[in-house]
């Protein structure tokens, strides 16, 4: 039994925070819930003492490129270095997450299946994966990565990292059947060109029509699977939302077709603004990629407002991993920065990105029953979300019950 006593409490689930509460954790869930002095501590619990601390659930990243070391063409081929020095550096990437408070990452493509095995059998830490294996478009899309010159990555002849790159609704069902084959939980496709496409096929530029959108999201559902959909502007956008993808990733031109944000809303689809990932191309990126950044930061913020307005659901991810790993609280402080408050910007990373990822049964709020992925944070992060990306200030990270990070027990 473990007991975290006094700080307080940011549950998750969007309500206002409650100070001086107790969480029990009975293995890797969360036994009770409450008032200090209405919870009994057991004489032979672990106590972790938060007092005047925020508690609240481990953070998820709802998209997220943990293998990704950077973004020019070497690397993007995995010609940079050794496989072996890749996985290893890919290893601590996972571990640097976990300790960073988060305890969940829906990763956007690139970690094959063993990467979530070593972390489910014990054999390495990092948070919960939920993995997308390899990313969809048709030829000249998005996941179509070819060099300047036009050469395509012949050394793409791993099985378990299948190439996405189909044409046509029945080669689309055979791609999707194979990365769930591979291991994937869900299917992410581009229906756009975005930020980081090569020259000449930016946000508004189509990648898979709509018949394949609709045979892709088809062939997923029968599978179990649930899909993202990476799409900014355009028919593309209009194709993910009408036939019905499970999130939208970027969205930044949301705003100029209202109709789909109510659409969204009605069907309960989420939306990934991944704000982060912009900030980052407008600043660092080259011109091609720093201008489209630029040029869509207002109607990004537009389509934010719009989409909250609307009553659409809003998850926080990152899509930084390509450049920056280990900031993922970043995204968190952005969306308060477009207009959230500190605690709609920590809801969208807890409990409605657990939702997004298709945990919200298991992880994303602290409640009775659910598993005890759990973070303190020096601060007040209802105030201030800064704190939450401050390592010298988180004091514990637990994982179903496992304290990973541990700056407070007692006894």
């Amino acid at each position: 039994m473990k007991a975290i006593v006094g700080g307080n409490l940011i549950d998750g689930t969007g309500a206002s925070p409650v100070a001086d509460m107790t969480v029990l954790v009975d293995g890797e869930r969360i036994s009770a819930v409450g008032p200090r002095a209405a919870i009994t501590v057991p004489p032979e619990a672990e106590v972790f003492d938060a007092s005047g601390m925020t508690v609240l659930p481990g953070m998820i990243d709802c998209h997220d490129h943990l293998s990704e070391m950077h973004y020019d063409i070497l690397t993007r081929w995995r010609l940079a270095m050794p496989n072996s020095l890749q996985h290893l550096r890919t290893a601590k990437i996972l571990e640097d997450t976990l300790a960073g408070g988060f305890t969940c990452v829906r990763d956007g493509w690139g970690l094959d299946a063993g990467f979530k095995m070593a972390v489910e059998e014990g054999l390495y830490p990092g948070p919960r994966l939920v993995l997308t294996i390899s990313f969809m478009s048709g030829t000249g899309g998005h996941a179509d990565r070819v060099s300047p010159s036009g050469h395509q990555n012949p050394f793409n002849n791993d099985p378990r990292l299948p190439d996405g790159v189909v044409d046509g609704p029945d080669a689309v069902r055979a791609k999707v059947r194979e990365l769930w084959r591979a291991g994937a939980d869900v299917i992410k496709f581009a229906t756009t060109g975005g930020g980081a496409s090569r020259p000449g096929h930016g946000p508004f530029d189509p990648s898979f029509g709509r018949d394949e959108v609709r045979a892709l999201i088809a062939e997923a559902t029968e599978k179990g699977l649930s899909t993202m959909c990476h799409a900014l502007a355009g028919d593309g956008l209009r194709y993910a939302v009408e036939e019905g993808a499970g999130s939208i990733e970027h969205g930044g031109y949301l705003a100029e077709q209202p109709d789909l944000l109510k659409m969204m809303a009605d069907k309960g689809q989420f939306y990934v603004p991944t704000f982060a990932v912009y900030e980052y191309h407008a600043e660092n990126s080259p011109p091609h990629m720093a201008e489209r950044a630029r040029s869509l930061k207002d109607v990004h913020q537009r389509s934010l407002h719009m989409a909250m307005e609307a009553g659409v659901k809003v998850a926080a991810g990152t899509d930084m991993g390509g450049f920056v790993h280990g900031k993922n609280a970043r995204e968190i402080e952005v969306l308060v920065d477009r207009g959230m408050t500190p605690l709609q910007a920590i809801t969208a990373a807890t409990g409605t990105a657990a939702e997004c990822v298709g945990l919200g049964d298991q992880i994303g709020t602290l409640e009775v029953g659910k598993l005890a992925d759990v973070v303190v944070v020096d601060g007040d992060a209802a105030t201030d979300v800064r704190v939450l990306g401050d390592r010298g200030r988180i004091k514990l990270v637990m994982k179903g019950g496992d304290a990973f990070v541990d700056r407070l027990s007692k006894g």
